[in-house]
């Protein structure tokens, strides 16, 4: 596994790393610049909501989405804007910042860069609930299986992090790695026995698995928010606690960190951001591991800069696969978890043959 390098000054940020005999990396924005950076990202973040919302099968201009946007006049335009698109599109925003924020956190309590949300059985756990809960309780509506999608992955969470509660600091990593992908498989094998034998929770089941963010509603989105919501500032807090984690364990608590406390305070907000994100729209992959590395290459390794940026670059990223998925197909749409596999995994290819390259 590659680990997080580099040293701290005194306020806890790790110090810039020296470039690797005979490759050049690109020049990172510091400070003001920075600041900058994020203004431009959060100013891209409303240009993609306002294309969003005059995107699908009947185009709205984006002076008549603000228009209505501002003024409800009850036109056609402003009941596909209010009512239809404007849900969905917060949800895109919503799950999108609370996946790429979960990726930049696992990767630093790993301190592995390969790390993604669901390695803690997140999306296994909330599978597995979604078609029980179709199965057994007959429940088939998104508003209905939204608490059990939730519950099945905070209680898979749960369980990843008491089997690896015990491990040693020099294994805990390779156990939490080992006990995600063991508990995957075994709730992933449950899952599809009972898809098997009930064709009724497949035909279901099948439609929230691809993860999407159409006709969600608004009850998805008020159900996600308040735990994205603290997963975030758990998760921003941790920040400079987060830097001397990447030292090390032994590193940190030479330092004072309190390393378990760290890495639970850590686990919580994956939990919570994963599991909310996870329940109101599926399992969507590649965000939490396509933008940490995406912005780890722009930013450096500092991770309070990280897990600022991780926000807007979360939502840019759904966001304009939410759009793209819209206009490849009309009159029909490809579901956003389909379009992020497509945009993150030749990204991801690409990350990893430079990160050879330039180590090499």
């Amino acid at each position: 596994m590659d680990h997080i390098s580099g040293g701290t000054d005194r306020t806890g940020a790790p110090a810039a790393e020296p470039a690797p005999t005979g490759a050049t990396r690109p020049a990172r924005p510091r400070g003001g610049r920075r600041f900058a950076a994020l203004v431009v990202c959060l100013g891209l973040v409303v240009l993609l909501l306002l294309v969003s919302l005059g995107t699908g099968a009947r185009g709205v201009p984006l002076d008549t989405v603000g228009r209505v946007l501002l003024h409800d006049d009850g036109s056609p335009e402003a009941i596909i804007v209010r009512q239809l698109r404007l849900p969905r599109t917060a949800l895109a925003v919503t799950v999108g910042a609370a996946l790429a924020l979960a990726g930049v956190v696992m990767q630093a309590i790993t301190r592995n860069p390969l790390a993604e949300p669901g390695i803690v059985g997140v999306n296994s756990g909330a599978s597995f609930a979604v078609v029980t809960a179709i199965a057994a309780f007959h429940v088939t509506s998104v508003s209905g299986y939204i608490w059990f999608a939730f519950a099945g992955a905070v209680l898979a969470a749960l369980l990843v992090y008491a089997l690896t509660s015990g491990a040693t600091r020099s294994n805990h990593h390779t156990r939490l790695v080992l006990a995600g992908a063991a508990l995957s498989a075994s709730l992933g094998a449950c899952t599809g026995i009972l898809t098997m034998f009930d064709s009724s929770a497949f035909d279901s089941y099948r439609f929230w698995v691809v993860g999407s963010l159409e006709n969600r509603g608004t009850e998805a989105l008020t159900a996600a928010v308040p735990f994205v919501l603290v997963g975030i500032v758990v998760a921003l807090v941790l920040g400079p606690s987060l830097n001397a984690l990447a030292l090390g364990d032994e590193a940190g608590a030479a330092l004072g960190l309190r390393v378990p406390w760290v890495r639970a305070a850590g686990f919580v907000s994956i939990m919570l951001l994963c599991g909310a994100a996870t329940a109101a729209a599926g399992p969507i992959g590649f965000v939490g591991l396509v933008v940490p590395h995406v912005l780890r290459l722009l930013l450096g390794p500092d991770l309070r800069w990280l897990l600022a940026f991780a926000l807007p670059g979360g939502a840019i990223l759904l966001l304009v696969s939410d759009i793209a998925g819209r206009v490849i197909a009309p009159p029909g749409e490809i579901e956003v978890g389909i379009v992020t596999a497509f945009i993150g995994a030749p990204a991801l290819l690409w990350l990893v043959v430079r990160r050879r390259e330039v180590t090499a």
